[in-house]
């Protein structure tokens, strides 16, 4: 008995060496330094990227024709600026852009409109419009300022709305590889990687919207580049469109019925809304040049009143793909009431021969017109109940 357990110790003592000798043998775990970390990061970035390019293309070549039509009415000034000109071009644009908006494909996640800010935009937008109206009737002019700003940004989202596009214009260019080096005294003043390098497209389009900036701040008259306004506006417009995210169907109902009488209570109560509407010049607003001698030689359609509706219909996309109706589409259904809305404050408009708050006729359209598309799907209350979902980053 003592021998088996002698043999017994022995056997174990031979594994626990044959057990070590192998471990040393194994190649060990190479450690990360912090800069082959921040390179791997950068390289999961940029694929990121790459992939979210590739799908906003691809979205981009399913609604080519809208992008054209875009592209074509931008020029419809130029055949005449009688008042159905005018209607066409105003009517083409808001619809089309936000039938655009609402399908655009981004890479980054949006930024989420709370219940509380939805509840209190109303009161900020008052405080806004009217500080600048008191500015104004003060002779305090800051419009150049804004105007700066606001162009600055124009051209950077022109950069970044422009890049599916001329993916799609010059599709024989594999933009995913083409890229210009950083020259090196960049590189060493600002001690960045020597394979840093900036995209080709973001390149061509950062100077195609650097060029609309310097047109719109050349000494020529607004009649004579107001094309680059609202191209800038546009851009502008599609820009937010992406960037902001209403998250739930009860944000978006707060938030179109406190600018339903925001928009009301200061274009019908006052002569604030027309007074910043005229006199703050810069690319927040699509003009048309007017067939008559007035005080401001433009008719003018605000920027919010395709981005505020237009975030809304881009919620109903949203809806669609997580509620799958089986009778209405709710992006469909929404595009439409946007249109049938926006038709109604045209007619109001040659009607009553004054200025319209378009956000009472389309506010009411956009979500009556969703929730009877809920009532015909059988979905009020999941329609009701809706919220986005979040990824982990927003989360």
């Amino acid at each position: 008995m003592p021998g088996l357990s002698m043999q017994s110790d022995d056997a174990k003592g031979d594994d626990f060496f044959s057990s070590l000798f192998r471990t040393i043998q194994q190649p060990r775990t190479q450690v990360e330094t912090e800069e082959e970390r921040l390179r791997r990061l950068r390289r999961e970035r940029l694929a990121k990227i790459e992939a979210g390019e590739v799908r906003r293309a691809n979205r981009v070549s399913e609604d080519k024709f809208a992008y054209a039509l875009i592209f074509a009415l931008q020029f419809m000034p130029l055949l005449g600026n009688g008042r159905l000109e005018s209607l066409v071009y105003f009517y083409g644009v808001a619809v089309t852009t936000v039938y655009l908006g609402g399908r655009q494909e981004t890479i980054e996640q949006a930024e989420r409109v709370s219940k509380d800010n939805a509840l209190f935009a109303p009161v900020f937008a008052s405080a806004s419009i009217g500080g600048l109206y008191l500015l104004l009737k003060n002779g305090i002019d800051i419009t150049a300022l804004y105007a700066v700003v606001v162009t600055l940004f124009g051209a950077i989202s022109i950069s970044d709305i422009g890049v599916p596009v001329l993916r799609n214009l010059i599709p024989g260019v594999d933009f995913a590889n083409e890229e210009v080096p950083l020259p090196k005294a960049i590189v060493q003043k600002f001690k960045l990687d020597e394979a840093d390098a900036l995209p080709l497209d973001g390149l061509i389009t950062l100077g195609l919207g650097l060029l609309c900036t310097a047109v719109y701040w050349s000494p020529l008259v607004m009649e004579q580049k107001f094309i680059a306004s609202n191209i800038l506006a546009w851009s502008l417009g599609m820009a937010s469109l992406g960037a902001i995210s209403l998250g739930s169907f009860q944000t978006g109902a707060i938030l179109l019925g406190g600018l339903f009488f925001y928009d009301a209570f200061w274009v019908f109560g006052s002569d604030v809304m027309m007074t910043v509407a005229t006199k703050v010049e810069a690319p927040v607003k699509f003009i048309f040049p007017a067939d008559t001698v007035r005080d401001y030689n433009f008719s003018v359609l605000g920027l919010g009143d395709l981005v505020i509706p237009g975030l809304f219909v881009r919620l109903m996309a949203k809806a669609d793909e997580a509620l799958n109706p089986e009778n209405f589409s709710y992006f469909n259904t929404a595009v439409l009431a946007y249109a049938f809305g926006l038709g109604a404050c045209f007619t109001a408009n040659a009607i009553f021969q004054n200025g319209q708050p378009a956000l009472i006729y389309l506010d009411p359209s956009l979500v009556g017109s969703a929730l009877a598309c809920a009532s015909a799907n059988g979905q009020v209350a999941q329609l009701w109940d809706f919220q986005e979902e979040m990824d982990g980053e927003q989360e």
